[in-house]
């Protein structure tokens, strides 16, 4: 009895996370694609984006210069910080290795993978080797965890669809040149995979009163890439110095 109880656990534990509870398995690599054609886009998804939210087009290597959000309404303060802002001054060699929160992170260049529990699901991003812990048994954030770059995330099922909702969020750029946020905000997010496996769509939605009159939004892909993993980012701070050294030629 002990050992048919015993081989019915490891079977269980052996299944795929699809297999176990009923939902979708994001597991694997995931690699930006980099396609602008907002045509691939899945319709339903974003409509599931509050009505209100500004969708910024700044996905993938792509940056806004200074002065330009989005489309994004800055708060008076917001907007005198963010007129004060220095690209150089950034590349300094104390900041130019400095992480971004993930409202900013997760819609850079870079893959990440994902390794999936019926109770816990890891992100493990290559931009500066962040990773998230997404708590999938219905808890609560709680209001005294420390903050953090990627602060603290906790995850349910939709259907088909991940939402993911993240505070204590450590303040931090939102698009990497002047527009900052407050350990304030909050973040949702929205994963779906397509119907075929091969591409993982998200929206990003993100709110935070004291800097931004409107909420942020972002559609997000990804490509499955089967095999690979995510390599060490070991940023190199003498890199400042080499900016330097062109900049000043």
């Amino acid at each position: 009895m002990i050992k048919a109880a015993l081989f019915a656990a490891a079977l269980v534990l052996a299944m795929p996370v699809a297999a176990q509870d009923g939902v979708p398995d994001l597991s694997g690599f995931w690699g930006p694609d980099f396609v602008t054609d907002t045509s691939i886009r899945m319709p339903d998804l974003l409509a599931k984006l509050p009505a209100d939210a500004v969708l910024i087009e700044d996905a993938g290597a792509a940056e806004f210069p200074r002065g330009e959000f989005g489309g994004l309404v800055l708060t008076p303060e917001a907007a005198a910080h963010a007129a004060q802002w220095n690209a150089e001054q950034e590349m300094a060699i104390d900041r130019v290795c400095l992480p971004p929160s993930i409202v900013y992170g997760v819609q850079g260049p870079f893959p990440f993978e994902v390794h999936q529990t019926p109770s816990l699901i890891v992100f493990k991003y290559e931009y500066f080797d962040q990773v998230r812990l997404i708590h999938m048994d219905g808890r609560a954030v709680p209001d005294n965890v420390p903050l953090s770059k990627v602060g603290y995330s906790v995850g349910r099922w939709e259907g088909d669809d991940l939402v993911i909702e993240t505070r204590r969020i450590a303040a931090s750029t939102i698009t990497n040149n002047g527009l900052d946020h407050t350990d304030g905000i909050v973040m949702v997010e929205r994963y779906r995979k397509s119907d075929d496996g091969t591409r993982l769509n998200a929206t990003q939605w993100f709110s935070d009163p004291a800097v931004l009159e409107t909420d942020g939004a972002r559609y997000l892909t990804w490509t499955a890439r089967p095999g690979q993993y995510v390599y060490p980012y070991e940023c190199d701070p003498s890199f400042a110095l080499e900016y330097a050294r062109v900049g000043g030629e």
